[in-house]
């Protein structure tokens, strides 16, 4: 038993890494990265394809619009700014959906799976600059690799527990993991550090991108006077915000307005129905 703990402990020592540069922003933390990234990529890309089938089977899957095509545009933008992190994005399967509901929400899913909701686009009225802030938001999680993060520290805590349930006698039995790895890698909320660093990466992605990095501004004061409505948006029922927030946000401007100062300007697309 002294060694099963022993090699426990080696295998969590062993799990740290860094999925990603600092960037301009300065994301330097280590982070614990037992999972396998195919694997989490494949359940990931596993749901998104089960996402998108219901859609489409709701007949409330868009695929082409003016809509459509605004996103297109500025993810096209986006991604190509992602290789300023880590080099490997260039060979990630990116995909987008888009999907006519009212809901107020966005998600990257592990690997690239891009989400919007009509919802989130229209009753905020989103220009450009803030689609471009909340959609590097979420691909920075995708990024950062948060979703395999989230699987490994569950991973973590199995193997602990099971080391448990071993010594507690030969009739304990271990908790399966693959069974929940989809939702601790898309379902459940990201952490506040975590959030906080895709707030900078998704704010340094933007601007490279050639759009306003103060859209992550304007578009966290939309939410937050959403969030004072009867139904809070989903989009802050899983992203902790407030005013400290913004505050971070605006401490970060300085690291990041060269660059955008820098970048080649995108089209200016606006006002257009799905």
């Amino acid at each position: 038993m002294r060694f099963c703990l022993g090699l426990a402990c080696t295998l969590l020592l062993t799990a740290c890494a860094n999925t990603t540069r600092p960037g301009a922003v300065g994301i330097t933390r280590p982070q614990f990265m037992m999972a396998s990234s195919d694997d989490v990529n494949r359940l990931s890309a596993s749901s998104y394809n089960e996402q998108n089938q219901k859609a489409k089977d709701k007949n409330i899957l868009v695929t082409s619009g003016p809509t459509y095509d605004r996103l297109k545009v500025i993810a096209n933008r986006l991604i190509p700014q992602t290789e300023a992190f880590r080099d490997d994005t260039k060979q990630w399967d990116w995909r987008l959906t888009l999907i006519d509901a009212p809901t107020l929400n966005a998600t990257c899913a592990p690997g690239g799976k891009i989400t919007f909701y009509t919802g989130i686009i229209e009753q905020l009225n989103l220009n450009d600059d803030e689609i471009a802030a909340i959609m590097g938001h979420e691909i920075a999680h995708a990024v950062r690799e948060h979703g395999r993060e989230r699987v490994s520290q569950a991973a973590a805590q199995s193997i602990l527990v099971n080391i448990a349930m071993a010594v507690a006698g030969p009739y304990g039995s271990a908790v399966s993991l693959a069974n929940q790895a989809a939702q601790y890698a898309i379902v459940l909320p990201n952490s506040r550090e975590n959030e906080t660093e895709a707030d900078a990466i998704g704010l340094e992605l933007a601007a490279r991108a050639g759009y306003n990095p103060a859209g992550a501004i304007s578009v966290w004061q939309k939410m937050l006077k959403a969030s004072k409505d009867k139904s809070s948006p989903e989009f802050l029922s899983t992203h902790p915000s407030g005013e400290t927030r913004i505050e971070q946000l605006t401490a970060l401007m300085p690291m990041v307005e060269p660059l955008y100062k820098a970048a080649s300007k995108p089209p200016t697309i606006t006002n257009l129905k799905k």
